[in-house]
């Protein structure tokens, strides 16, 4: 299975929640991050970190699939 196969191909409910979960992380840490109001260091270094996880969570829910729906 390619890729592009594996990303297109439905996802399971649960990974389905934790991309979605991701997805939202990663926007309010981006929010945070970009912010025009001064910032306590320890602040914006926590957005960036979940900035981060959030990015790498959706992207690896993802490309999970249905066992025994591959091609």
């Amino acid at each position: 299975m390619s890729i592009q196969e594996r990303l297109q191909s439905p996802t399971p409910p649960f990974f389905a929640r934790l991309r979605n979960w991701g997805l939202i992380l990663a926007a309010v840490s981006g929010a945070i991050l970009t912010t025009p109001v001064a910032l306590p260091a320890i602040m914006v270094k926590i957005a960036g970190y979940v900035a981060v996880a959030g990015t790498v969570a959706s992207a690896v829910a993802q490309a999970v699939t249905t066992p025994g729906l591959e091609a």
